[in-house]
């Protein structure tokens, strides 16, 4: 009978083991040649070896094959593969034939069969690289698809007229013994345990790496060298790597079954969800060649699902203490009563880095670990309690009384406009939603850091405004805006040491800010003739232009609509026209969705000389005019911080709401 897959194995070792000593007997670096095959029928003449134990067989063959080595010829295996199967038509084509002939014939396609076992079981020898060895290779392979092909032409013959040794199902074996092969390999690559693990803390890493670097590179010397010997329809690397990925697979299996650490469970995962699909079958010599969606998962669905939750649980938690602790060391800095680290003549902390650096480590962690995008919300999700309470303790810090406030509070300015910044170009692992509630939590701390500068101007600023429309403000005999500018020009020196990117936009909250006053004062005005008002809105003209060029040499060059909003208003307290005035209300209205009909009513009830028809026809025609709101949602908001509910009794007492 052919031999089986066990005794092929031990076969093969033998002849390692024997290869191996010849090669030691010789160092002067002559490579080992593949044993020569000799015509079968003259390796085995005479030898009654069919009764003797598998041993002793062995030992015969491999003593005869070692007596006649100086004086046979080599034979290529397909060569050998084709006579034999001459021989075996002719010998059973025959109405009756000799016994001795049958079983000297299986004693040959035996011998044929240790051969091609050999030459299969050396594929990853490093000798393997020579032609010679990748032609033997190539003429096994060869040996094999014929005697499959003969297997089959005896299929439909009656079974007492079909050899004993039929069907031999030779590919079977070789998938066997490849199969053999493989798990021979691996479990070598954990006992050798390369230099290159030596910097890993665990077994279980060791053992892990070491079967996967495996994996790889003999995949590689498939498709480098052995590929080449298997015909295209046997595609020999999907039938490696088919092999590969069970053994590899049913290895990390045993791993997992009695519990990992949660070191070792990370490091498992990075190899199952990234390096092996990620990097092994799509390396580039790999890519499009592997069928990949045959291969599936190396863990199976419910072992991967709870390492992962082991490892999500624990990451949680290490996101939310690494998030804690670094606001607790912000916090312990700013009640320190030193002031943050001056860097290009600016405040800044370190906070904002810290946090970038954390989530960007998480991030990049977690989509080498776990598969499913989707459940990296579970660590992102803490960032929104992060900013509230970064929020809240800059709030409460602020309440006190501390010499380092001032620069405190210009390093956390710094650190939201980073922060806010990383959100916005962030756009993996961030619902929408939590986004929003991010950004919101950011706005609010920005918020709180500039009105602690700006509201102790806020008094000042209405005191200096508060001479508008006087008759000396009108006649320019008091140049209002003038003063206020220097005084802020004055004020604006304590914030030379915050971060130009910063400064600029508390400046632009600042513009806003006096303009939303003059704005307040406008509409409160109490002169009604139309050359007082004519003569106000030249002023406010000239008010606008000084206004936007002070604050433009400070950088607020985004905030001209401010400018434009101004003289708008302007025009209209100079108009007198109700067309014209209906065309300039309509134009603002479009330019300000958030000017409400309240707010067109307050700004008519400045027009003496409109009659209750005007004014119905000019609100009438507005809301018919408005943007609708998809088209609004980029606009500047600034009318809705006017308070204009009083006019509301005004417009029921003239009659004029619709």
């Amino acid at each position: 009978m052919i031999l089986g897959v066990r005794r092929i194995l031990r076969l093969c070792e033998c002849e390692q083991i024997r290869g191996a000593g010849g090669v030691e007997e010789n160092p002067g670096g002559a490579k080992r040649r593949m044993p020569k095959l000799r015509i079968p029928a003259k390796i085995w003449n005479n030898q009654k070896v069919k009764n003797q134990p598998a041993d002793d067989q062995l030992d015969c063959t491999q003593q005869q094959e070692e007596q006649l080595e100086e004086t046979q010829p080599e034979e290529r295996l397909e060569e050998v593969s084709r006579r034999l199967i001459l021989r075996e038509e002719d010998l059973f084509g025959k109405d009756s034939h000799c016994e001795e002939e049958e079983d000297q014939l299986q004693q040959d396609f035996e011998g044929l069969s240790v051969q091609i076992w050999m030459a299969i079981h050396e594929s990853f020898s490093p000798l393997t690289s020579s032609a010679e060895a990748l032609e033997s290779l190539r003429s096994a392979v060869t040996s094999i698809l014929q005697q499959e092909v003969q297997d089959q032409r005896w299929r439909d013959s009656p079974k007492e007229q079909v050899p004993v040794w039929r069907p031999q199902r030779w590919f079977s074996t070789h998938n066997q013994l490849l199969q053999k092969m493989v798990e021979s390999r691996l479990s070598r690559a954990v006992e050798e345990n390369s230099r290159e693990t030596d910097q890993l803390s665990s077994v279980v890493k060791k053992q892990v790496r070491c079967m996967g670097k495996r994996v790889e590179e003999d995949l590689l010397i498939v498709v480098r060298k052995l590929k080449g010997c298997y015909p295209a329809k046997v595609d020999i690397l999907n039938v490696y790597a088919g092999l590969y990925h069970r053994t590899f697979s049913a290895r990390l299996a045993e791993l997992t079954s009695s519990g990992l650490e949660t070191d070792d469970c990370s490091y498992l995962l990075f190899w199952v969800n990234h390096y092996y699909p990620q990097e092994i079958l799509k390396h580039k010599e790999l890519d499009g060649q592997i069928k990949t969606a045959c291969l599936g998962s190396l863990l199976l669905k419910d072992t991967l699902t709870q390492l992962e939750e082991q490892y999500l649980t624990h990451r949680q938690e290490k996101v939310n203490l690494w998030l804690n602790a670094i606001l607790m060391k912000e916090q312990e800095s700013w009640l320190s009563e030193n002031a943050p680290e001056l860097i290009d003549s600016y405040y800044f902390s370190p906070l904002a880095i810290d946090v970038i650096q954390l989530i960007n480590g998480s991030l990049t962690e977690f989509n080498q670990t776990i598969k499913n995008r989707n459940k990296l919300v579970r660590i992102t999700v803490h960032l929104e309690n992060f900013f509230s309470s970064y929020k809240k303790c800059l709030e409460d810090f602020m309440k006190g009384n501390h010499s380092n406030t001032h620069s405190v509070v210009k390093a956390q300015l710094v650190c939201e406009q980073q922060l806010s910044e990383y959100l916005s170009r962030q756009t993996e692992g961030l619902s929408e939603e939590l986004r929003r509630r991010c950004l919101d939590s950011l706005a609010a701390l920005r918020d709180c850091g500039y009105r602690y500068f700006t509201c102790p101007l806020q008094d000042q600023i209405k005191v200096r405004l508060s001479q508008l429309w006087t008759p000396v403000w009108v006649d320019g005999s008091l140049p209002v805006v003038d003063l206020l500018l220097d005084f802020l020009n004055q004020q604006l020196v304590d914030i030379t040491d915050l971060k130009p990117t910063c400064r600029q936009s508390l400046l632009c909250v600042l513009y806003h800010d006096v303009v939303l006053q003059y704005v307040k004062k406008m509409m409160k005005m109490k002169m009604r003739s139309k050359k007082q008002q004519g003569a106000g809105a030249q002023r406010m003209n000239e008010d606008a232009q000084k206004l936007d060029c002070f604050f433009k040499e400070e950088g607020c060059a985004e905030t001209s609509w401010l400018c434009e909003m101004l003289c708008i208003l302007a025009e209209i307290l100079r108009l007198q026209d109700p067309a014209s005035i209906q065309l300039e209300i309509v134009n603002l209205a479009r330019s300000f969705p958030d000017l409400s009909g309240a707010h067109v009513s307050e700004l008519l009830s400045l027009k003496t000389g409109l009659s209750a028809a005007d004014v119905r026809s000019i609100r009438q025609s507005v809301e018919e005019n408005r943007l609708l709101v998809d088209s609004t949602n980029h606009s500047p908001q600034f009318f809705s911080r006017i308070k204009v509910k009083w006019i509301n009794n005004k417009i029921n007492q003239i009659g004029l709401k619709t």
